[in-house]
Formats: structure tokens, sequence, C-alpha cells
């Protein structure tokens, strides 16, 4: 699975990396709502929670699924401004027929909408099912469903209110500290890009992130991720990388008709590794999963062990051990090393864990 941009003839200074200052903030209100997708980030979320006056955080409750699942289209810039305050200017420009689509997205789903082609605000048959999704996501989500279909003008207020309130409450401060950060991330894959080209300031941003060359000078950006979808820059003007020091581990990507296409990316960290794309982790997961190099894995994650020595220890052939090894080492998860004539195979442990501590728990007992 994956989400494709076509870029076919866009200039690679098209390309533009830039920070967001409300794709951050959603990216910190992401993190409230769900603080289990990021660990790491646990202090910040109960600390943030902490000093959220009651009242600002119950509207939050309200309207978290403009930021839980996923994001609303407007809360990502297409072309990012230099402030909060002209971002969410820039989002009162938006007509309501497309703001209200991008809402009702998060709220009912972007792809179980039958008539998400129709209009949500004039078509009674969108309307109702648009209503009868929210409901099934329960009451809370039907109610604002219901509002933003009946008054789009006063919830757009009410949610513009909201987020300058979080400002003032948390994200100035926090945006303040992760600026600088996130500047130079873009200034760096800026210069990537100018001085490399697009293929390596794209493999900067993330292992999940190529450009393929389909032949006949076509080009697009594909994205591994869960959705399959495809989308044009063209018409929009280009594509928007957008640096986040709170979206880790998630690589969030716009690509609904009528918005340009926007990739949010987290800035890499020191000592925290490169993610590894689904089809790693797949790749990983079927080479543990047959029980012969289940049994070696366990075996070199004690110590590295020859061929030889595993062949004899669960009598096989070492030409059966080689082909099972081989299998392993392309998933990446062998280290080798050599010692005089012999070549040494040992599970690599950290890439091991990444896969889960009970699996690396599992090896070792």
């Amino acid at each position: 699975m994956s989400l494709t941009i076509d870029i076919t003839g866009l200039p690679d200074e098209r390309l533009l990396f830039t920070p967001s200052p409300l794709a951050e903030l959603s990216a910190m209100l992401h993190v409230l709502a769900e603080p289990a997708h990021h660990p790491e980030l646990h202090g910040w979320a109960a600390s943030t929670t902490a000093v959220v006056p009651p009242a600002l955080a119950e509207r939050l409750f309200e309207a978290d699924f403009l930021w839980r699942s996923s994001r609303a289209d407007f809360l990502v810039p297409g072309l990012p401004g230099a402030t909060l305050a002209e971002e969410l200017d820039a989002v009162d420009r938006i007509g309501d027929e497309q703001y209200v689509r991008a809402a009702l997205v998060t709220t009912c789903g972007v792809t179980r909408l039958a008539h998400r082609f129709a209009s949500p605000l004039t078509d009674p048959v969108a309307q109702e099912r648009a209503r009868e999704l929210a409901l099934a996501r329960g009451p809370r989500q039907a109610d604002f469903a219901d509002r933003l279909l009946t008054d789009p003008s006063a919830v757009r207020a009410l949610v513009r209110r909201m987020l300058e309130d979080c400002a003032d409450a948390f994200f100035a401060d926090a945006w303040r500290r992760v600026l600088p950060e996130l500047a130079a991330d873009a200034r760096r894959k800026t210069d990537l890009l100018v001085r490399h080209g697009a293929a390596e300031a794209l493999a900067a941003v993330s292992s999940s992130v190529l450009l393929e060359d389909t032949g006949e000078g076509r080009r697009r950006i594909v994205v591994d991720k869960l959705q399959d979808n495809t989308t044009g820059a063209g018409a929009a003007g280009g594509v928007t990388f957008v640096p986040t020091a709170f979206g880790r581990p998630h690589l969030l990507v716009v690509s609904a008709p009528g918005w340009r296409p926007v990739v949010q990316y987290p800035v890499a960290e020191e000592g925290v590794p490169e993610p590894v794309s689904l089809a790693v982790v797949q790749q990983r997961l079927e080479a543990l999963a047959h029980p012969v190099r289940l049994r070696l894995a366990r075996t070199i994650a004690r110590g590295p062990h020859t061929t030889g020595e595993l062949a004899a220890a669960w009598q096989l052939s070492a030409p059966e051990v080689s082909r099972h090894l081989a299998v392993l080492r392309r998933a990446g998860l062998l280290t080798t090393h050599r010692r005089g004539r012999y070549m040494l195979y040992q599970l690599d442990l950290a890439g091991s864990a990444r896969l889960g501590t009970d699996l690396l728990e599992a090896v070792l007992r």
C-alpha cells in the first residue's frame, strides 16, 4: 500500500521545505489526544494537560476528532505562514464547502462517505449519510457534524478561538523552543535539494518516502502509507514538506483533491534510529515466523555462531542453515564478523528489539 504524488514536469524548486505553526500545533493536539502513540512525549503531555484550563480542555475534548485518528486538511497548510495568526487567517479564507468536507472526513471517515463528491452543505442524502456515520463514532461526533452542517460559520469561529486559546495556554512557549530545530532541518533539506536533487532530499525526509522515475519523463513521490491513493502536484504548483518535532512516529500526508499535497515528517533525533518501512517490518516478521529460522535466531541471540556450529546443534545441513541465515540477513536481522577463516553470525539485538520487547525477551529466554 502506498500514497503517490505525481510530480511529472514539476521543477525541483517547487518542492518546499518549511515549518508550519498550525501543523505543529495540530501535532501537539494529537499527542494530547493519543499519548499512547508517543511514549517519548508522555512527560510533555502530562505537564501540558496539567496547565490547560479546564474550560479549554473540555472544548478540546469535544473537537479532538479533528486531529485524533487523522487530521483535518486545513490544519496542515500547503503554504505555511510565519505565524499561527497568518495561517489561521488563510484557513478563514477557505470556502465553507471545502472546510466542511475536510472536517467531515475526520468526523465521518474518508472512504465510507458514499456521497463524498456531493455537497454536504446542500445535498440531503450526503448530509444524512454524514450524520449517520458521525453517530456511529459517538454522540460528540454526531453533535459536531450536525452543528457543522447547519451553521458552519459558527463552528469555524469556535475552532479558531480554541486554537488561539491553545497558543496562549501552551503552544507559544513550545513553538519558540522547537522552531530553531525545525527551521534548521528545513534549511538542510532545501540545501540537499539544491545541491543534489530531489531524490536525495526526499531520502533524507524518511526511508518511507522515495522518488520514482516511471519512464518517459514521468516522476512520482511514493509514500509508504496505509491507504492507496494518488494525487497530483501540478495544479497545486508544488509539494510542501513540513518538519515536526511532535509528530514522531507519524508521517502525515495531505492528498485530498483541491488541496496542495503536504508531507509532515518527523525531524531526525540524535540517538533515535530512522524508522523502517512497513515492507521491511513485514519482511522481518515473515523471516522470524519460520520455525527453523526462529530456532536459529534464538541460538545466535546468545552469541556468535558459525554455520557448522548451527548445523551440528540443530541437526541440519550446512546449505540449509546458510539458506535460512540468508533470509535473516536480507531482513536486516543479522550481524556478521570474521574470525580467521570462519564467518560468525549473531542476531542483531537492536534491530530485533525494535520489533518489540516481547520478541526480544522470547528469543533470549
